[in-house]
This record gives structure tokens, sequence and C-alpha cells, in this order.
């Protein structure tokens, strides 16, 4: 009895154990749901607001407010073209195609990274063809993004081409004072040229399956309980049956034993 109880004390344990588990996995899910559902609603809050100087979204300081990506902001002077940059293995149109950068110096005299679209990949290492930026003073709408990472696998580019839109890299590679907190998607030109890269897709406002994985995880758990709760049941009515039936092989021993004595005395009786 008492090496049953301790089995069984192991088995609460491991579904305790699997249960934390599982409340882990579980709060993370639910987690990663309140950043998606913060993200979709910052991206309904922004998306279609009014355009705003860039300066009022980003100041002499450089940063950028968290609150305000994807925020349109209007930029007036004239791209620096000469120093236009590709980013390679973006997923556009079913291709790794590139995003074309180019750096704008702004009136305020500040640099700003313009992403203007992409095009699809060529025969070669780059595309085949890259629209031209308008030359000139040129008004700007854009849309605030910040930067993003360097790759963690360490991979490099091409001259002229870059693996992430990883600002301060981008910034190594132009002159002047360039804002390393954001960049822009393009929304529209003015004067506008005769021919420009691919747009962007509007963001998804899927909030994805992090909410169903999340009461998922505490399914499992429960379940765990409910299997162990199971095994022991199990084990407790194998034994009751057990100690039920017992009598049963000495009840057989007997009646062996009795048809052994008749069979002498038939024997006996037979000589």
């Amino acid at each position: 009895m008492r090496a049953r109880i301790l089995r069984w004390g192991v088995y609460v344990l491991i579904a305790i154990g699997f249960a934390v588990a599982c409340a882990f996995l579980s709060n993370w899910q639910f987690e990663r749901n309140e950043t998606r559902a913060e993200q979709i609603e910052l991206v309904e809050r922004n998306y279609d607001a009014a355009p705003v100087p860039l300066a009022d979204l980003i100041g002499a300081d450089g940063a950028l407010d968290a609150a305000d990506q994807w925020h349109p902001a209007i930029l007036r002077g004239e791209y620096l073209d000469e120093d236009q940059l590709l980013v390679r293995n973006r997923p556009h149109g079913g291709t790794s195609a590139f995003e074309v950068l180019v750096p704008f110096r702004d009136v305020d005299g500040r640099v700003f990274i313009v992403d203007r679209g992409w095009v699809p990949p060529g025969d070669g290492e780059s595309p085949d063809a890259v629209p031209a930026p308008p030359s000139g003073e040129v008004e700007v709408i854009v849309r605030l993004r910040p930067s993003e990472q360097l790759p963690a696998s360490g991979r490099g580019a091409p001259e002229g081409q870059l693996p992430t839109i990883h600002l301060p890299a981008v910034a190594d590679l132009v002159d002047g004072d360039v804002i390393t907190s954001a960049y822009g998607q393009l929304v529209s030109e003015d004067p506008a040229p005769e021919t420009t890269p691919s747009g962007f897709d509007s963001p998804t406002d899927d909030p994805g399956p992090h909410l169903s994985y999340a009461i998922q995880w505490i399914l499992f758990a429960l379940m765990g309980f409910i299997f162990i709760g199971y095994i022991i049941r199990t084990e407790i009515v194998k034994h009751r049956e057990e100690l039920e039936g017992a009598p049963a092989p000495a009840v057989k021993r007997r009646r062996d034993h009795d048809a052994d004595t008749e069979d002498e005395l038939l024997d006996i009786s037979s000589r």
C-alpha cells in the first residue's frame, strides 16, 4: 500500500510539473496575443492619420516614439540618388525582391532614409531595373517605421546592397546627419515620376492564433490531471478486484484435492 501511495505521489508531481509548463506556455501566448492586439491598434490609429512634418514626429534628438510608428510624415527637400541602396531578400510578390532605399535631405538639413518600394529580382545578384527618384525639390509623404536588427546569421550582402534595413549600417554608407531611429515607407511623391517601384501592402489586422493556443495549453494542463486521475483510479479498481478474487485459487485447490481423493477411492474399489 505504501508503495502505491508513493507511486501515486510521483504521478501527481508529474502532473503538477506538466501543468506548470503548460501555464508558462499559455501565459507566453497570452502575452503574444496582447502584443499583437497593441500592434493592430497602433496601425488602426496611425496608418491613415493626417500627415505632419517630419520634425513634429522626430525631434532634434533623432528619436522615434514607438507610439508614432506607421504615422505619415511629410518631407520636403531632395533625394540623394547617388547614395541609393538595395535591401535584398524581401518577401514581395512571391519572390525574394529588392527594396529600394534612397537617402533624402530634408529642409532642416537632416538625412532621412526613404524606402521607395520594391523591385523584382533579375537574372543576377541585382534587379534588372530600378526606377529613379524624382530630381530637384520634392515633397514626399512616408509612413514611419523603426530600424531593423542586423541578421542573426551574420549574413552580408554585395556592395551597394544590405541584408536588412539596419539604419546605423546605412548611416555608415551615407554622408550627412542621418536619422537612425526610423525610416519611411513611401506613400507619395510630388512631383510624381513616370515609373516607381511597386508599393507596399497594408499591414494585416489578423490577430493570429495566439489566443487559441493559450486556451489549448490550459486544456492540456487539465487533461494532464485527468489522465493521472484515470491511472490512479484504474490501479485502485484493479487492486480491489484482486482482493475480491483472492479466495478463488484456494477453492480451486480444494476442488482439485477432492477430485484426487475420488480417483483414489475408485482405484481401490476396482481392485
